[in-house]
Parts: C-alpha cells; structure tokens; sequence
C-alpha cells in the first residue's frame, strides 16, 4: 500500500479512532515505522473469501461482469420509470451498481423498506443526510445483478409501494 504525504499528515492528524481494527491504517503506519508492536491477525477466512470472489469474477470475465451490470442498470431504470418514479441522479453521472430513486411525495420511505425486508427479505436503504427520507438506494450488484432479480425485486418495490399509498 502506497498513501501521499496529504494522506499521511491527515492521518497523524485525525483524532477519531478508526472503526475498523483490520484496516487502522495509524496502528498499521506505526508497526511498520516506529514501534514494530505486532497489533492484529488477519481473518484467514477474509483471504479465502477475496480469493473465491476474485475467482468468480475471473470465470465470468471482467468485461462480461461490467456489461452484465449496465444491462441491468438499465432494466432496473426503465422498470423504475415505468412506474412513474425518478432516478435521483442525472443518467450521465449514474453508475450500474447502486441506483437512487426518488421517494415519491407522500410515501414513507421507512415503511417500504420495512415491508420488504419483513416480506420478501429485501433490504434495501434510505438516504443520509440532507438526502434521509427522499431517497431510496438500491444496490445491483455482484451475483444478484441478474435480469430474473431485477424483475423480481421490481414487482416486490411495486407492491411495497403500492402498500404504502402509491398508485402506480
């Protein structure tokens, strides 16, 4: 691993402590540097998952992986739009794998995640921020990005929706 003198200074700097004891970059900084305290085992079964998933991606193929994930993106987004809703984020600055889509007026955001995940077993999240409540974030991605998934977690948002008071 390779980080900036900018990202070294900020480092030594920051006064909060890091969330995860994996990945503390100053304990890591000060083992390799100043006092050579040995501060963590790595999770082997951490290596052998990023091993299987590096596999996978490899048999699918990369450019296969990426294409698969537009096409995707771009049946989520018209069977969003087919329901009268609005992606948050203009078409040129979107990416494949996590949509926002707009909640729309008089809808409760919480209560349709609520009623996925208790249902179907869907979870999906709500905006942070000043986006908490306007948004819903979706992710499609990995082994789930699939054309079956897409329309399946389509109908179960439409009925979740419709639950909430949405007329589609």
């Amino acid at each position: 691993m390779a980080m900036s003198q900018r990202a070294m200074d900020f480092l030594r700097a920051r006064t909060t402590p890091s969330r995860s004891w994996y990945l503390d970059l100053k304990l890591i900084h000060d083992y390799s540097t100043v006092s050579h305290r040995y501060h963590h085992t790595a999770p082997i079964s951490m290596f052998y998952a990023l091993r299987e998933a590096l596999m996978v991606i490899s048999e699918e193929g990369i450019e296969n992986r990426w294409e698969r994930h537009r096409r995707c993106n771009r049946a989520f987004v018209k069977g969003i739009e087919s329901m009268g809703l609005r992606m948050h984020v203009p078409e040129a600055h979107r990416i494949a794998t996590l949509n926002t889509v707009c909640v729309p007026e008089g809808v409760d955001e919480a209560k349709v995640r609520r009623r996925l995940l208790d249902g179907p077993g869907i979870e999906i999240a709500g905006g942070f921020g000043p986006l908490a409540g306007k948004v819903f974030r979706i992710g499609v991605m990995g082994p789930l990005a699939t054309e079956d998934n897409v329309q399946f977690f389509l109908k179960e948002f439409k009925n979740a929706l419709s639950a909430a008071g949405y007329s589609i």
